[in-house]
């Protein structure tokens, strides 16, 4: 004579079942979440519990801080004001990441012609305008570390007519923030 299984056993495989189907679960999260191509929201997810960054080096080689003219907030026309500096250096002179980050855009057009945007560290966006051009390969979701190229010094955008320069810009969340006392602490730290 055949007897129905127990309802305590039909429970107990039940609970064996979603054990098991969480713990495949868990582990296929955890290998996704180790994948080069998770790379990016990784990093993104790190820079989000970082504080801002409050030293940084120059983002463009060979040049020195105290060489930066102190221009944020400057008047820009009758209806805006800088909202950067200026980092003036010889057209093609590369263009480096000032910091670790994700590279959101790549364009040209507009006020900055060409440019590349990086969110960084507290999830600030840093703005690099002007470029002559951009690093070979480049592209929109790509983690950089601070050194990686970005492109070279140029005039593109509303810079055309004016000596080749960078246009470094650093935006939080409630607007944008001077650069330069960065960059000049990043000299006293010794960073490029």
């Amino acid at each position: 004579m055949h007897m129905p299984p127990s309802p305590h056993r039909h429970r107990a495989r039940r609970v064996l079942v979603v054990l098991a189907v969480a713990a495949l679960l868990a582990w296929l999260a955890a290998w996704s979440w180790r994948q080069p191509f998770l790379l990016p929201l990784r990093t993104l997810w790190e820079l989000s519990r970082l504080p801002a960054s409050t030293s940084l080096p120059v983002p463009v080689h060979g040049v020195s801080a105290r060489d930066i003219a102190a221009t944020f907030g400057a008047p820009r026309g009758n209806d805006r004001q800088h909202a950067g500096v200026d980092i003036f250096a010889r057209r093609g002179t590369p263009v480096l990441s000032s910091t670790r980050g994700v590279i959101t855009t790549i364009r040209d057009g507009g006020l900055g012609g060409r440019q590349v945007w990086v969110l960084g560290p507290g999830m600030e966006r840093y703005y690099y305008a002007h470029l002559d051009d951009w690093a070979p390969g480049l592209a929109s979701g790509d983690v950089v570390a601070a050194g990686t190229p970005l492109g070279t010094v140029g005039t593109t955008g509303n810079a055309k007519g004016t000596p080749p320069h960078l246009h470094f810009g650093i935006y939080a969340r409630d607007g944008a923030r001077d650069p330069l006392p960065r960059l000049r602490a990043g000299a006293v730290s010794g960073r490029r």
